[in-house]
C-alpha cells in the first residue's frame, strides 16, 4: 500500500492535525454510543506516547456552514476526556485566532478538540484556503477517519496535501481488513450481500460478481432476484421494476464463474409482527398473501456449506427481516456459522455498512469476526470499487 502510518512519521514536538469521525449519538445531551469514542483511541494514545500534540479536527451533524449550538463538538469532549483519561481542551473554532491560541497553549500530555469542521461551509466545498487555515495549526496531518473518506472535504483531502500526511490506526485498520477482503484476498471469496433494495446496491453487487467466487443474496433484494426467475414471492417485499437488471447481474456473474446464492426455502407470514404466526416453506411456495421475511434453514445450511468451503468473507447486510424475532433466524445461524469458523482460524472475516453491525451484534457474532467497519458508506464506496478522496490522497 502506498500511504504511511504513524510509524513511518517523526512526531516529537509536532502538533499533528488528527482528522477523527466522534460523530456519536446524543441523548439528553450525552453521548450514548462511545464506539467512534473507542475506535480512534490507539491513535491518540500513539501520537502521545511519542512525544506529539494531537488536535482533533471532526465534523458533527449536517450544520451546513451555520453555528448551530447543539451540533457543537463541545458535547463530546467529556466523553472523549473520560474515555483517553487525559485533559481534553477545546477551541471554539477550527481556524482563526481561537484555534491559533489553542494550539499555542496545548502542553504536552494533552489533546485539543477544535469545534465542528462543518460550521464552515468551506468544509464541504473542499476550498484550499479553509484547508490552508487548516494546515497552519499543525506539522503533521494524520487522517483516522476512514469513515469520512468517501467525502472530498477541506479536513479529509485538502488540507493533506499541505502537510506531512499518514493513516492513523483506525484508517490502517480498515485499509488493511479491506484490502485483504478485495484487494488480493485467500480464495475462495464469499460474499454475503442482504438488505430491503437491489437499487441501492447496483454499483456494489456489480463490483462484486467480477471479484468474488461466491455471492449469498439475502433480504428483500432476494425476493427481486427470485422475481426475476419467474418464482412467485406472494406480498413480499420487491423492487418488481428491477427484475430486469437482476437478471443482467445473473448473467454476468455467470461470466465471471461467480456462483450465486439465493434462497431455496423461505419463511413467510401475513403479517410483519414479533412473533407473527408463520411458517417455512421451498422458495416456491409463497402464498399469494404472504410475506418473504426470512430464508429457512435449508438456504442457512447452504450458506454454513459455502462458508466452510470459504478462506475470505465480505458481509454486507441481513438475510431476513432481522429486527423481529421469528425472522432474524436465517442472519443469526449464518453469522454464528461465519463467527465459528473465524475463531478456528479458516476464515477472514470483513463485514461493514447499514445494518449490518446491529444484525452481527444482534447475532452476538461481531467480536469473532476478522474486522467489522463501521464506515457505513465509505465501506460501501470501497466495496464498490470507488476512490476514496480521503484515502487517495494519502497515496499520493
Amino acid at each position: 500500500m502506498g500511504w504511511k502510518t504513524l510509524d513511518d512519521m517523526e512526531l516529537d514536538g509536532k502538533t499533528v492535525l488528527t482528522r477523527v469521525d466522534i460523530n456519536v449519538p446524543i441523548e439528553d445531551g450525552k453521548v450514548t454510543d462511545t464506539t467512534r469514542i473507542d475506535r480512534i483511541l490507539p491513535t491518540i494514545r500513539d501520537i502521545l506516547g511519542a512525544g506529539g500534540k494531537p488536535v482533533l479536527l471532526a465534523h458533527f451533524g449536517r450544520p451546513k456552514g451555520a453555528r448551530v449550538p447543539e451540533m457543537s463538538l463541545q458535547i463530546v469532549r467529556p466523553a472523549l476526556e473520560a474515555a483517553l483519561g487525559v485533559p481534553v481542551r477545546f477551541a471554539e473554532d477550527c481556524i482563526g485566532g481561537p484555534a491559533k491560541e489553542a494550539v499555542a497553549a496545548l502542553p504536552a500530555g494533552e489533546v485539543l478538540l477544535l469545534e465542528n469542521t462543518r460550521y464552515h461551509a468551506a468544509e464541504t466545498t473542499n476550498d484550499p484556503v479553509f484547508a490552508a487555515s487548516l494546515a497552519a495549526l499543525g506539522q503533521v496531518y494524520c487522517n483516522d477517519a476512514f469513515s469520512a473518506a468517501h467525502r472530498a472535504h477541506a479536513s479529509t483531502e485538502a488540507v493533506a496535501k499541505l502537510l506531512p500526511s499518514c493513516a492513523g490506526r483506525l484508517m490502517q485498520a480498515e485499509l488493511s481488513a479491506l484490502e485483504a477482503a478485495l484487494g488480493d484476498p485467500a480464495r475462495p471469496v464469499t460474499a454475503v450481500v442482504g438488505g430491503a433494495k437491489v437499487s441501492t446496491k447496483l454499483d456494489l453487487l456489480g463490483n462484486l460478481v467480477a471479484k468474488v467466487d461466491r455471492l449469498v443474496i439475502g433480504g428483500g433484494m432476494a425476493n427481486t432476484f427470485l422475481a426475476a426467475q419467474g418464482v412467485a414471492i406472494g406480498k413480499s417485499l420487491a423492487e418488481h421494476e428491477m427484475t430486469g437488471t437482476a437478471s443482467e447481474i445473473m448473467a454476468e456473474a455467470e461470466a465471471a464463474g461467480c456462483r450465486i446464492i439465493l434462497p431455496v426455502d423461505i419463511v413467510v407470514a401475513r403479517e410483519f409482527a414479533a412473533g407473527a404466526a408463520h411458517e417455512t416453506l421451498p422458495v416456491d411456495a409463497c402464498p399469494e398473501d404472504a410475506m418473504i421475511l426470512d430464508a429457512g434453514p435449508d438456504t442457512v445450511a447452504a450458506v454454513a456449506e459455502t462458508l466452510q468451503s470459504s478462506k475470505t468473507l465480505i458481509w454486507n447486510g441481513p438475510l431476513g427481516a432481522f429486527e423481529i424475532a421469528p425472522f432474524d433466524a436465517a442472519t443469526n445461524a449464518a453469522a454464528q456459522a461465519a463467527a465459528g469458523l473465524t475463531r478456528d482460524g479458516a476464515l477472514t472475516s470483513v463485514a461493514g455498512g447499514g445494518d449490518t453491525v446491529a444484525a452481527l451484534n444482534q447475532a452476538g457474532a461481531a467480536d469473532d469476526f476478522t474486522y467489522i467497519s463501521t464506515a457505513g458508506g465509505a465501506f460501501l464506496e470501497w466495496m464498490e470499487g470507488k476512490t476514496l478522496p480521503g484515502v487517495a490522497v494519502l497515496e499520493s
